[in-house]
């Protein structure tokens, strides 16, 4: 007879991290909480990383640069089988919303720690992501749930529907790639064909779709959790607006301003579409949000690099309900149990130069980090550590909590000023300027307000 649920609860004792960094960590310390073996892996570039000494067994599995090492699918596979390891955790980017990797972990006999194959497949594509929002209720960017077709006749008529200006995307996209934006019809047609291009080269795919662009909006996220017995609950919500780049700087929990009356129907809604879709895990809808309206984006369907605000806010280890709901195990907390306290930051620092942001690899010759009541910090950096050239610039990751938004810029202020990183450039000195910025401190920002405040910092 096949194994139910509950008979499959706790079915495997040894999990393999198929990432690097501080997400590497992070994991490792959730797992060793519950008890479970964890399997390191690296690249030749991450063979010094320190919590290869911390996991149960830590396997080089290829060359420095990611696709022959954390890309590749069939040497995490092999590690994991070498390792007797019985699931995959892939943290965040790399595979972790990667469909083909989340079927082959499964086929291997293996549990893939993230939603089903199927779930990400849905949410992955944007156009299909959208449907199914908009089935479930979900408020969405006003544009059709369709990709753009070739016809440049019905391509110009489309966005004359919508309502110039209008955001060009890729429907495979991610991480601020792959869109741009168009204030008028006469460079519609140009920007179709450089978006298609870009799409092509990064996703795999031409596919395209059209939304309205939103001129002031901010970005808010709402973490949710699911199991697999038709229990899901959401954890309040996450303000992401301080952009760079379309990548996100700093975030905070909750987002100011918004009261629970406006936002507690778009949780709902959110707990809804993945109860459609039957989801498990975690995952976070983010959503645009202007003169009262919610406009939902896309979904991630894996743990957000923000994900440490929620924790501190809501009390409950994000990553430790991942690694249960992916065990089989019955959610252990109903909506009327989240109650969400206080107010949280977190500063991503970056091995980069605070004035151009060029990435800046080397050795971190002295590393001081603050701690206190209310401080946190995620690494995987220590005096004597080779920053790599060859991953994302993310170092660390500084989080506060407060029981007031004021409180916490405050004692982000202090935590800011505490940390020192010699050796590499970082962007702490541009993050405590940010801090000290006035209508930061009011919450009056939306996600285009970092960079208007960088162009203003440089003609200064």
């Amino acid at each position: 007879m096949p194994e139910t649920l509950e008979q499959s609860a706790g079915r495997f004792d040894t999990v393999l991290i198929a990432n690097r960094g501080e997400i590497a960590v992070r994991i490792q310390r959730a797992c060793r909480e519950l008890g479970l073996k964890t399997v390191a892996i690296c690249s030749e570039a991450d063979r010094q990383a320190p919590y290869g000494k911390t996991a149960d067994s830590f396997l080089c599995i290829g060359p420095s640069t990611a696709a022959k090492s954390y890309l590749n699918q069939d040497a995490i596979l092999l590690a994991a089988r070498l390792a007797g390891a019985g699931a995959i955790h892939p943290g965040y980017g790399f595979l972790s919303e990667n469909a083909a990797f989340a079927d082959a972990v499964e086929k291997a006999g293996l549990v893939f720690i993230g939603p089903t194959a199927s779930s990400i497949a849905i949410m992955g594509d944007k156009i299909s992501a959208k449907r199914a929002m908009m089935a479930a209720g979900v408020p969405c960017v006003p544009g059709p749930d369709t990709a753009l077709p070739d016809d440049p006749a019905t391509i110009e008529r489309i966005a004359l529907e919508i309502g110039y200006p209008v955001i060009i995307k890729a429907a495979g996209g991610g991480g601020g790639r792959g869109m741009r934006v168009v204030p008028k019809a006469d460079v519609l047609h140009e920007a179709i064909a450089l978006t298609r291009e870009e799409a092509r080269k990064a996703f795999g795919s031409r596919s395209l779709y059209m939304e309205k662009f939103l001129e002031h909006p901010r970005h808010i996220e709402i973490q949710v959790i699911c199991d697999d017995h038709g229990n899901a609950v959401w954890l309040g919500h996450r303000d992401c607006s301080m952009q760079r780049r379309h990548q996100k700087v700093v975030e905070e929990a909750p987002a100011p301003g918004i009261a629970p009356d406006i936002i507690q129907p778009v949780g709902l809604a959110c707990v809804q579409a993945c109860l459609q879709i039957g989801y498990r895990g975690v995952g976070t809808f983010e959503f645009l949000y202007e003169d009262g309206a919610f406009y939902f984006i896309e979904m991630n369907t894996r743990l957000q690099v923000e994900h440490p605000v929620t924790e501190m806010t809501s009390g409950v280890d994000i990553v430790q309900a991942q690694i249960r709901a992916a065990q089989g195990h019955v959610l252990d907390l109903i909506q009327g149990d989240v109650t969400c306290e206080g107010h949280s930051f977190e500063c991503r620092i970056n091995a980069e130069d605070p004035e151009t942001f060029l990435p800046s690899a080397g050795v971190v010759t002295h590393l001081a980090l603050p701690a206190g009541p209310g401080i946190r910090v995620d690494t995987h950096i220590h005096a004597g550590y080779k920053v790599s050239p060859y991953y994302d610039s993310l170092i660390a990751k500084l989080i506060v909590h407060a029981p007031t938004r004021a409180e916490a810029m405050a004692r982000m202020r202090e935590a800011l000023a505490g940390t020192e990183v010699e050796g590499i450039s970082t962007n702490i000195p541009f993050l405590r300027a940010l801090f000290e910025d006035g209508a930061f401190a009011q919450g009056e920002t939306d996600i285009h307000y970092l960079e208007q405040w960088l162009k203003l910092r440089r003609a200064a």
